[in-house]
């Protein structure tokens, strides 16, 4: 019990922050885009009830539509062909949904080339200088890519080529889902995966060697630039959907200081 009340002191004194990491869940919300022949998520539709008025004088609410992945949301490993016999949403151990967190940065670089792709030797060299990936824990990955959040447009960056956005080499995203001892990795793309990964050897490499390996994603995450490399930790909450591939969520972390 010490450490909940110390948990519970230091949160009302504001020596452990907590900051949110979710994009606001509206129609504004830009969304995945797949070419034919492939189906689309529809995107994010709210519908009133009542706002104290005839329909229900002393309350207001609504009811919503939308895909399980749209917005910040989690990708549980059924997501996916090479996980289609593993967890659905609602049958993921929360205990993984609450762990430390490590940061890495690479909005620079995402700046100059938005196709930009985290490598082994990138992950390499955080450890080098910060320490091994946490166990039980998550790697987020900025690339600054929140600040197009509020325009579909800029947001998916596509031409004639298909979208440009940064992800993982195909190399990385197998080590992080064979050999590292984390359970996710959270992103402020659309997705876990580039913009380029059609074109990848395997197709989507972060959705199928993560999701395969039983990890899991995290993705249209805000705020990353607050957090620092480590200390953090992360608390996910995705909707307890019944068999779902996925879920909206809240997405929080809490800092020292």
């Amino acid at each position: 019990m010490a450490a909940l009340t110390d948990l519970v002191q230091a949160l009302a004194a504001g020596s452990i922050r907590m900051i949110d990491l979710t994009q606001p869940l509206s129609e504004r919300t830009p969304i995945l885009q797949l070419p034919p022949p492939f189906a689309n998520t529809p995107s994010w539709k709210t519908h009133e009830i009542s706002n104290f008025d005839d329909r229900g004088p002393a309350w207001y609410w609504n009811w919503f539509e939308g895909g399980e992945h749209v917005g910040t949301h989690f990708d549980a490993p059924n997501h996916w062909i090479t996980g289609r016999d593993k967890e659905s949403v609602d049958r993921v151990p929360v205990n993984r949904l609450i762990g430390p967190a490590v940061l890495i940065d690479k909005s620079a670089e995402a700046a100059s080339n938005p196709d930009y792709l985290l490598t082994v030797d990138d992950v390499r060299a955080f450890e080098s200088e910060h320490g091994p990936l946490p166990a039980g824990g998550w790697l987020l990955y900025r690339t600054g890519w929140d600040a197009r959040a509020a325009d579909q447009a800029q947001f998916l960056n596509a031409n004639e080529t298909g979208p440009h956005t940064p992800g993982l080499d195909p190399a990385c995203a197998r080590f992080l889902a064979e050999e590292s001892p984390i359970v996710g990795i959270g992103v402020e793309t659309v997705g876990t995966d580039a913009g380029a990964a059609h074109s990848f050897e395997p197709a989507f490499p972060c959705h199928n060697f993560m999701l395969g390996a039983g990890k899991y994603g995290l993705t249209q995450l805000a705020n990353l630039a607050q957090l620092p490399p480590t200390g953090a930790v992360l608390v996910v909450m995705p909707l307890k959907l019944v068999n779902g591939s996925g879920s909206p969520c809240r997405a929080v972390a809490l800092v020292e200081g």
